[in-house]
């Protein structure tokens, strides 16, 4: 895999039961790309390991007055200075193309999860660290892959240069291949500890992320209450916290990396005192106690990369055990057939995937719901919660907690569970409370898989768009409102605006059935009646549910139904369920219980009032 080939088809199915076992099948899943690091990082290293050799013969030579031999080691290190720099550049252009697409392939695991789980993944993992996960934690990741390849060519080197030394000298190169393990395993007592610290610093630093995170989404809330501060104030003290962590973990670090410098010395100067006297005793030549140094002191190089191994480690671990426990949640309610874990291929934008699509009638057996085909449904919830727990559950979007064994929605004779994830979301589409708007234009946000039978243009007339398209012309180039950018998550918007925007998304789908909580909560009554008449106009001959408790889109709707507790208490009309049923007057009109109990039924006037 090359990076110009991403993204990745498939990025396979993960081993998501913990963070080292995520690796090894990411490692497993790169074997390709690391077996070709490998290959070049062996050319590396193993040129720099036999410029020690060569220097040896160039010194020997110049001692013994060999013309012929000095020529010779010296067109050998210019063919090893050759190597080494082919080598590194390889070794690098691969190694970066392992780390790329390794955490590409990791991001697409995570797209696909988020996309799979849809919001009820916020209800088990905290929005912060979901963003962690995503962007540094992918990059924790994929220094690991990209390490693991040097940290192999570098380990093979290692070996092959003592095995060399005790072949070629070997009164040196016993002192050699006993001080490398050495070397190797004398930090191996502080890598523990040094875990648990870069494991506490990726702790403080997610919870900073996590509180950046809500504190940014809740910036306007704050602002209307006055909590700038108290959360600035949370802030700060968190980020310190970070920060004294980071400075522990650097320490011990540190202390690492002053061991890695050290014990090489100390092998140095063993060596050298060792050859001295050998060289001494007439023992070896001086070209070979040259050679043995030389050996020695480029060790030093491959050796840093078993320091690297061991932080790239320390640092994913913590990265890939959180990734496995985004990546190990699942729907509740999978269909026995296991289709719906299947993953969708690409898809045409504006075009949905081909195939006959469920039709009928919408029918909830948790609550009795049933919103007749080709007709426009109002569901009024006395509990504000029950309303989006229903809209959910209707879209296939069941919570974590309470979904496990309650039965599924079907759409006609169809179960929805039944369903291929992605037909499922094709049939149904719920728009909630607070629907997201992703930066890019007008036009891009509107070009989603849909049928066909909407255009943009309709679709915005229906939700009452037109004061939004003006204020985007404006802000347009050439005045063209489609062409305008929109910031991340509408931010530049209101929030009524921000709202119509998402109706209109909704609504260019053309779904067999459309479910819209709450579409109108942020507009006034005057454009709310007219985005009523919109969805009925637009919506007419396809199943739409509207749950809300608003009178001017109850008045519009074809059918009401009144839950309460769970279950349908009452079906008819706006005008006739505000003349019957009390409980459902109360919680349209937000009439009090001491105005219930002392007001009997209401008049001519005050239902047309309330419609």
């Amino acid at each position: 895999m090359q990076i110009r080939d991403l993204p990745y088809t498939d990025p396979g199915l993960p081993d998501a039961r913990s963070g080292p076992r995520f690796l090894l099948w990411l490692g497993r899943n790169q074997l390709k790309g690391q077996l070709k690091a490998l290959a070049w990082g062996l050319l590396h290293f193993g040129s720099i390991a036999g410029l020690p050799y060569t220097v040896g013969i160039a010194v020997q030579a110049v001692l013994d007055r060999s013309g012929g031999r000095l020529a010779l080691a010296g067109a050998l290190i210019g063919l090893l200075g050759l190597a080494i720099a082919l080598g590194d550049a390889m070794l690098h252009r691969t190694a970066v193309t392992n780390w790329v697409t390794a955490s590409a392939r990791v991001q697409q695991l995570l797209a696909r999860k988020t996309a799979l789980l849809g919001s009820a993944l916020t209800r088990r993992v905290a929005a912060g660290e979901v963003v962690a996960v995503s962007t540094g934690d992918v990059e924790k990741i994929g220094w690991f892959v990209e390490a693991l390849s040097r940290f192999a060519a570098a380990a093979s080197t290692v070996v092959l240069v003592c095995v060399g030394l005790l072949v070629y000298q070997p009164s040196l190169g016993v002192v050699v291949a006993v001080g490398i393990p050495v070397l190797a395993l004398a930090v191996l007592p502080l890598l523990p500890r040094a875990t648990r610290r870069a494991d506490f610093q990726r702790e403080k630093a997610g919870r900073a992320t996590e509180l950046a995170s809500d504190t940014v989404a809740g910036l306007r809330v704050l602002r209307g209450i006055g909590g700038e501060d108290l959360f600035l104030d949370r802030y700060r003290r968190a980020s310190q916290e970070v920060r004294t962590a980071a400075v522990r973990s650097a320490r011990m670090w540190a202390a690492i990396s002053a061991i890695q410098v050290l014990m090489p010395g100390l092998l140095l100067i063993a060596v050298v005192w060792h050859g001295v006297h050998l060289a001494r005793e007439g023992r070896i030549t001086v070209g070979e106690l040259v050679t043995v140094y030389s050996a020695v002191m480029m060790l030093n190089y491959p050796l840093r990369h078993f320091e690297e191994i061991a932080m790239a480690y320390s640092f994913s671990r913590p990265s890939a055990k959180r990734a496995a426990r985004v990546l190990s949640l699942e729907r509740t309610a999978e269909p026995a057939s296991g289709s719906r874990s299947k993953t969708p291929g690409p898809r045409t934008p504006g075009q949905r995937a081909g195939g006959a699509r469920p039709t009928g009638d919408l029918y909830d057996p948790v609550t009795g719901l049933l919103a007749p085909a080709g007709r426009l449904t109002a569901v009024v919830c006395g509990d504000p919660d029950e309303a989006g727990r229903l809209a959910e559950r209707l879209g296939g979007h069941p919570a974590f907690d309470d979904a496990a064994d309650l039965p599924s929605v079907r759409l006609g004779a169809t179960v929805l569970d039944d369903l291929p994830l992605s037909e499922a979301r094709a049939a149904v589409l719920v728009q909630d409370k607070d629907p997201v708007l992703l930066s890019g234009t007008l036009r891009a946000l509107l070009d989603v898989p849909a049928s066909g039978a909407v255009t943009p243009e309709e679709a915005l007339a229906a939700a009452q768009c037109a004061d939004v398209l003006d204020a985007l012309a404006q802000a347009s180039v050439d005045d063209d409102p489609m062409a305008a950018h929109l910031t991340e998550r509408g931010r530049s918007l209101s929030g009524g605006q921000r709202q119509r925007l998402a109706l209109a998304r909704s609504l260019v789908t053309d779904p067999e059935a459309l479910v819209l909580d709450e579409p109108t909560s942020a507009v006034d009554s005057h454009t709310e009646a007219r985005i009523g008449d919109g969805i009925r106009r637009l919506r007419a001959g396809r199943t739409t549910v509207v749950l809300t408790s608003s009178p001017l889109l109850l008045d519009r709707a074809e059918r009401v139904v009144f839950l309460a507790d769970g279950d349908v208490a009452a079906v008819g009309t706006h005008r006739e369920l505000v003349r019957s049923e009390p409980l459902y007057r109360a919680v349209v009109t937000r009439e009090t219980d001491d105005e219930r109990a002392g007001v009997g039924a209401p008049t001519k006037i005050d239902i047309e009032e309330t419609a």
